[in-house]
């Protein structure tokens, strides 16, 4: 009878265990899908829409940390292109620096500090930078694909303060990106 107790035990620990682990790669983060415009992301629980005008496509942030936001710029490229023709990570990641994260004239500076393409089926760009504003220090994930004609930019934002804390979490909202 103490055997059957022990082994009853043993089966719902193990059980419970599995769970855990199976819930902890993607807990706290939700689902966003924007099926007219074909994109998916996961993004952190807590954080909330916000309207920005026309300036992105989606933009939300922390309801705590209102400055860590994410989101979704989509614009038009030349029938046919691809992102490899568009150039490198590392050449894509510098012209994006230069048109979309500090622009002539923004008062911000953008570094690259790393950029890579992601294996898979189709292709993305991930893309690092560190960013100097005049008053803050930020940090920038950023996935960057095409489809049916139209480049998308999912860039992930926080404080240089808070990256050691948040990086992880940036890193697996920004891997989630995904266009179809």
């Amino acid at each position: 009878m103490l055997k059957r107790i022990a082994a009853i035990l043993l089966v719902v620990l193990t059980l419970s265990l599995q769970s855990c682990t199976a819930v902890s790669a993607t807990s706290g983060l939700r689902s966003y899908v924007d099926s007219t415009d074909g994109y998916q992301f996961l993004y952190p629980h807590g954080w909330v829409e916000v309207n920005v005008g026309n300036a992105a496509d989606i933009v939300m942030h922390d309801i705590i940390e209102p400055s860590e936001n994410v989101s979704v710029v989509i614009s038009p490229v030349p029938e046919g292109k691809t992102l490899t023709d568009l150039g490198t990570p590392s050449e894509v990641g510098y012209k994006l620096s230069k048109s979309a994260i500090a622009p002539p004239g923004s008062g911000r500076e953008a570094e690259l500090v790393n950029a890579e393409k992601a294996d898979g089926t189709k292709t993305y760009y991930f893309l690092e930078y560190a960013v100097k504003l005049p008053n803050q220090e930020r940090h920038n994930f950023a996935s960057v694909a095409i489809s049916r004609g139209k480049l998308f930019t999912f860039n992930a934002s926080t404080t240089e303060k808070r990256w050691a804390k948040m990086q992880p979490m940036l890193k697996q909202v920004v891997s989630s990106f995904s266009v179809y």
